[in-house]
C-alpha cells in the first residue's frame, strides 16, 4: 500500500433537462453527458434540439462539456437560444 499511487479523480460533467408540463407519456432521452426527463413532446424535442446544438458547438471547439469553464458554457448556452433568468433581488 505505501507504494500505491493516488488517482486523481476525472473531471465529469452531465447536463440534466427536465420538462415540467405533462401530457401524460413518460420520456426520457439520454447521451454521453445528457439526460432530459419529462415535458410534452414538444418540449421535450426542444430540450432535445439545445443539448444537440450545444454538442455540436462543443465539438466545433475541439472541446468535451467537462472542459469548459462557466462562462464558456454560458456562451456556447447563449448562442443555442438558452437564457438565464435575471438574478433575484430580494
Amino acid at each position: 500500500m505505501a507504494n500505491a499511487k493516488k488517482k486523481t479523480p476525472r473531471k465529469k460533467a452531465l447536463l440534466l433537462g427536465v420538462g415540467l408540463d405533462d401530457d401524460g407519456h413518460k420520456r426520457l432521452t439520454t447521451g454521453p453527458n445528457f439526460a432530459l426527463v419529462g415535458g410534452t413532446e414538444e418540449t421535450h424535442a426542444v430540450m432535445t434540439e439545445k443539448v444537440i446544438k450545444i454538442n455540436e458547438r462543443l465539438a466545433a471547439r475541439g472541446k468535451q462539456l467537462e472542459e469548459v469553464s462557466h462562462e464558456e458554457f454560458d456562451d456556447i448556452a447563449n448562442s443555442v437560444g438558452l437564457r438565464q433568468p435575471p438574478p433575484d433581488k430580494t
